[in-house]
């Protein structure tokens, strides 16, 4: 399409095959929108859009992530608060047509699967904090492993009884989160073989880190675990872009794990060595 939308807080740029989301910066912008920074959504990543009345006097369009497709919008599961919604774009209520407009547009760019939740993330997780504070403990995440060091002030005695944690991706099944906006947020890993128990107290578990007030901030906690998810997915060996003997490797799996390599290796949660190594080891799939 080769369009500009400007919103509030919010520009769509338009291309070919996918749209351009950037967020401004800005008292006004909600911090886990200025963290983002700016997202590139393929049209095949999309189930739908959706244009509806917004609030004082505004129109609102929204496009609807496919399940499996965004990592952060997974772990996220429907516990953003609007304002902090990143498929968001909310205009004047007297742009309402052009709204109309460009929301066919993007129908018609959809993909054929777009009923259906995507088999692999379509779009790349955010560039996460390399660490983050929760009440009990600090979470770390240097692409390969997970590690919670427990607070003497916060960590229950089942946490100092168990010790500080550290778990490799590959050890994981899943990532679990809860808003800090929400009463009893939290982060928790999901180990495997451990998917079906009851998930106990957050407080309580070894595998968990709990928020409160001023911990485990929106902005740094959710990229994070959307970014621990995406990893885990890459390492599962059930994931639909593992290495199955026989089997042709995704070329388009392998360019959006290295490119989330890119990502790590940009934000300095990985070394050039280490990058250049993961980044072969990848290549040699193909």
């Amino acid at each position: 399409m080769g369009d500009v939308l400007t919103g509030f807080h919010t520009v769509w740029e338009f291309d070919t095959d996918s749209v351009l989301i950037r967020f401004e910066r800005g008292i006004r912008t909600p911090k886990l929108l200025q963290a983002l920074g700016e997202r590139r959504i393929p049209y095949e990543a999309l189930a739908a859009v959706e244009q509806a009345p917004g609030k004082r006097g505004t129109v609102v369009l929204r496009a609807v992530p496919r399940p499996g497709a965004d990592p952060l919008m997974d772990v996220a599961d429907g516990q953003l608060k609007e304002g902090s919604d990143p498929y968001r774009l909310v205009l004047p209520a007297e742009r309402d047509a052009l709204a109309e407009y460009y929301a066919d547009e993007i129908r018609a760019a959809l993909g054929p699967d777009a009923a259906v939740p995507a088999q692999r993330p379509l779009v790349a997780a955010p560039t996460p904090p390399a660490s983050f504070k929760a009440y009990d403990g600090k979470a770390s995440f240097d692409g390969a492993s997970v590690a919670f060091r427990w607070f003497w002030t916060g960590a229950s005695s089942a946490k100092w009884k168990a010790g500080d944690q550290r778990f490799a991706v590959e050890e994981l099944s899943g990532v679990q989160w809860r808003s800090p906006e929400i009463a009893g947020g939290y982060l928790r890993l999901v180990p495997r073989g451990a998917e079906g128990g009851p998930p106990g107290q957050a407080d309580q578990d070894p595998a968990a880190v709990v928020f409160g007030m001023g911990y485990g901030l929106l902005h740094e906690s959710l990229p994070f675990a959307a970014a621990v998810l995406q990893a885990v997915r890459a390492a599962s060996p059930a994931s639909p872009g593992a290495r199955v003997p026989g089997a042709r490797p995704d070329p388009g799996g392998i360019a959006d794990r290295i490119r989330h390599l890119g990502a790590l290796h940009d934000a300095g949660l990985l070394t050039d060595d280490e990058f250049s190594a993961k980044k072969a080891q990848l290549l040699a799939e193909l």
